[in-house]
Parts: structure tokens; sequence; C-alpha cells
């Protein structure tokens, strides 16, 4: 049991690593469009992530799948890019029921190839394990668990501009979407493939 525990504060303080603040900047720009009246939408999201990141995490460390690290390094921003640009689409845009569901495919999408981002770091860990599975529930646990915090600093933020500051929610969405955006593009710059 205290291997497992070891491995949830691992994966929960991997997540919150503000040195490779990537996955703080995903799970933003996920959350971004919610509220508390609708936060069990985007905690599904976050575990259909979990789940996809978890499975390519699992595929590279069993060695059934490897991909390159530098496209990976280079995708995990677009993923971001493209979740703040879906959020500015969706708001403004007139067609909603649809996008739910490509929102919940690409979140998927997403999750597997932030998966293969952690996956390098994880094969280090587990170079000298046998028993991989254990630790990858452990690590999958502390994601979820730190990915749900961040989910809630975030209702809490739109919850203080949205309510009490009575700010309106398309331009709390356009703002926090475009400063994403923003915070995006030099990681995008620096991880373009060579």
């Amino acid at each position: 049991m205290q291997e497992f525990w070891f491995y949830i504060k691992l994966g929960f303080n991997h997540v919150l690593d503000l040195g490779a603040y990537d996955h703080i900047l995903f799970l933003s720009a996920l959350a971004i469009p919610f509220t508390f009246k609708n936060w069990k939408r985007v905690v599904i999201l976050a575990t259909i992530f979990t789940i996809a990141h978890c499975t390519s995490l699992a595929l590279s460390a069993f060695e059934v799948m490897t991909v390159d690290v530098g496209l990976i390094e280079f995708l995990i921003p677009v993923t971001i890019l493209l979740t703040a640009l879906y959020n500015l689409t969706y708001v403004f845009g007139s067609s909603r029921a649809s996008g739910q569901y490509v929102h919940v495919l690409a979140t998927a999408f997403f999750g597997l190839i932030h998966g293969f981002g952690f996956s390098n770091y994880f094969k280090m860990l587990m170079a000298e394990q046998d028993d991989k599975v254990l630790p990858l529930l452990g690590f999958a646990t502390g994601i979820e668990f730190s990915q749900v915090a961040i989910i809630l600093i975030i209702l809490g933020v739109a919850f203080v501009i949205l309510d009490l500051l009575k700010v309106k929610r398309k331009l709390f969405i356009g703002i926090a979407s475009i400063l994403v955006i923003a915070i995006t593009i030099p990681l995008l710059i620096t991880t373009f493939p060579q």
C-alpha cells in the first residue's frame, strides 16, 4: 500500500509541476467553458482524458507502442491550442449539440497524446520494476486527483468572475481562451519539429 501511495503522490505532483505547466494549461482550457452548475460534465471529460492518458501510458510502458518524443512534445501544445480555439467556436458558434460529441472524442484523443508525453518519464521510473500495473494505477489515480483539483480551481475562478464580479460568460470564456492561446504560442514555437 505504501508503494501505491508513493505513485499516487508521484502522479499528483507530476501534473501540478509548474515547470511543466502544459498539463495544467490543457486542463484549464478544458474547464474554461464550465461552471459549478455543470461540474459533472467537465469531471467526466477529465476522466475520459485520464483513461485515454493511461491507455497510451500503458501501451508505452509495456512497449506495445512507441511514438516519437519530439512529435509528442509538439502535439501537446497543439492540443491546448485546439481546445482553446474550440472554446471560442463553441461559445460564439451556433452548433452546440454535435459539439459535445466532438468535445468528448477530441478529449480522448488528446489524452492519448498527453499520455505518450508522460511515457518516457514513467518508463524511466519502471526500468527496474517487474510489476508495472500497480504503479500505473497509482500514477493514474494521482493524475486524476490533481486534474480534479485543477478543475475545481478553474471552476472557483469562474464563479468569482461570473457570479461575484458579474462578467458575462461569453466574455470570460473568450478572454480566458485567448489568454491560454497566448501562453501556448511560445510552446508551439519551441517544440516545433526541426
